[in-house]
Order: C-alpha cells, then sequence, then structure tokens
C-alpha cells in the first residue's frame, strides 16, 4: 500500500451507493504519478519519495527540472510533491508509475490543498467580528475592528501588537488539510477517485490525496 498520491480537483457531484443512498461527493483525478526520486536513509538521512503529476511543457521547464525528471526517464511535471514514511511497497523505485489502485482496501483518506483566495478582507469576513453599533450618532464606521490599542506587548504598555492579534488582511489561499473523508470510489478506467464530501481548493486545483491515520470504520 503507496501512503499518498497527487491529483487535481475536478469539482463535485453526487452519486448512490449500492444501499441507494445519496451521498456528495468531489472528483479528484489522481495520477498517474511518476516516481521522479527515492531518498533512503544512507543517502539522504530520511525514506521518502518524490512524485510528480501533471507534465510539463519543456520550453516552460528549467533546465534542472528537466535534468531531474530525465533521470527518471521522464519529463518535468507541473506538481511535485514528497511522501515520507518509514517504508514504501516493492516496485516504488525511480521512474515507476504509481495509479488509483494504490488506494484499493483503503476507507477513509485525507486531502491537502491550497484554499480558495479571497483577497484582502476586513475582520467581520475573516474573523466573524460583529462590527461596531449603528445608533444615531455613530460614524460610518460599523464593519471596522475598533480599538487596537489595548492589546499591545507587555498588557498593553508596549509599542507593539501581540503576536496573533485578529486584523483585516488577506484571507484564504493557505494550504490546509481536510481529514477523514471516506472513498466512496475509485474508477481505475478513467483514473478518478470519488471522495465523500468537499476538499479544499477550488476546481483545477493540485491535490494531495494520503492515507487516513485517524479516522476510525463506523460500526
Amino acid at each position: 500500500m503507496f501512503p499518498a498520491l497527487l491529483g487535481k480537483k475536478i469539482g463535485m457531484t453526487q452519486v448512490y451507493d449500492e444501499a441507494g443512498i445519496l451521498s456528495p461527493v468531489t472528483v479528484v483525478q489522481a495520477g498517474p504519478c511518476t516516481v521522479l526520486q527515492v531518498k533512503t536513509d544512507e543517502t539522504d538521512g530520511y525514506t521518502s519519495v518524490q512524485l510528480g503529476f501533471g507534465e510539463k511543457k519543456l520550453q516552460r521547464s528549467t533546465k534542472p527540472e528537466i535534468g531531474h525528471a530525465k533521470k527518471a526517464s521522464a519529463t518535468p511535471a507541473k506538481f511535485v510533491r514528497e511522501i515520507r514514511a518509514e517504508e514504501f511497497p516493492d516496485g516504488t523505485e525511480l521512474g515507476a508509475t504509481l495509479d488509483v489502485n494504490v488506494f484499493d482496501g483503503i476507507k477513509y483518506v485525507d486531502v491537502v490543498g491550497t484554499s480558495k483566495g479571497k483577497g484582502f478582507a476586513g475582520v467581520m469576513k475573516r474573523h466573524n467580528f460583529g462590527g461596531l453599533g449603528d445608533g444615531h450618532g455613530v460614524q460610518r464606521k460599523h464593519r471596522t475592528g475598533g480599538s487596537i490599542n489595548g492589546h499591545g506587548t507587555n498588557l498593553g504598555t508596549g509599542p507593539t501588537l501581540k503576536k496573533g492579534k485578529r486584523m483585516s488582511g488577506h484571507m484564504g489561499h493557505e494550504t490546509c488539510t481536510s481529514r477523514n473523508h471516506a472513498l466512496i470510489r475509485i474508477d481505475s478506467e478513467n483514473g478518478l477517485l470519488l471522495i465523500k464530501g468537499p476538499v479544499p481548493g477550488p476546481n483545477g486545483g493540485y491535490v494531495v490525496i494520503r492515507t487516513s491515520k485517524t479516522a476510525k470504520a463506523k460500526a
């Protein structure tokens, strides 16, 4: 069993299971992934496998990328990630190709992706603040964050804000992990995984699908 695979989020749909229960699923194009590099304790101090997903045009690749992929008799990949584990199954050698069949028998998976970017957002949208009052005589500052002076360092007496102060700023476009999704179906013919529920990122975004370690099978 290989622990993870790279893929692309296609979108969401609904499917019926054998019992006739309707489930919302996210369709992910997982693999084929090429093993671009194999790291071992002897050579690198730890064990991992570098996977590549999606072919990248040579004219858009750098010479180091082309030379690195050439060692595996492959072309540069658009999406490259390193998968770490204590040991890997037989057949995981340089240049090998992995597909959705590595998840045969797996019931639950975790999905790592980049969340949708929301641009610059205020405190009400970003942190769910309640806003200021809107009665008569109040200035039109209802959606502002209010005073920040009382949250300086050293109980409000310092010259700077405490680290982590919730304010307006960039929202979204962060790496996040959605855990314990049921793997509803594996389409080996088309290389698709049907994962229950929503996963991080927009349609067309790259994701890492890995075997869940914390999920408990329901009785």
